[in-house]
């Protein structure tokens, strides 16, 4: 909690009061000082988490995506063939990104 002189609006400091054995907010630059009594503390509550939105689609994003001809990157597959879907993920001046999955291996990988 951010405090501030009510005189010349400078932030107040905590330090040990000139007046008891006690500790206070002080102002640095003029001789205000407001004493710090009782003990305060504040419950943290608990936030709900949000629920995150799959920005790729989720379990549906290969649902009636198209077909194109090209190699699967895993060495054991090779297959010729892959479903693809493209996305701008990045700014409208760059090149949207292509996201392949394998007809055969179900191999996913992207290329940008």
């Amino acid at each position: 909690m951010l405090t501030f002189c009510p005189y010349c609006s400078n932030m107040l400091i905590i330090s040990q009061s000139s007046t008891s054995n006690s500790n206070s907010f002080s102002c640095p630059t003029c001789p205000y000082e407001f004493p710090i009594t009782g003990l305060q503390m504040f419950e943290r509550k608990e936030l709900p988490r949000k629920q995150v939105d799959d920005v790729l689609g989720g379990e549906g994003a290969w649902d009636n995506v198209d077909q194109t001809t090209t190699q699967c990157p895993v060495e054991s597959c090779g297959f010729d063939k892959a479903y693809f879907f493209q996305l701008q993920i990045r700014s409208a001046d760059e090149p949207m990104t292509t996201f392949y999955k394998c007809c055969k291996c179900s191999n996913q990988w992207r290329e940008n």
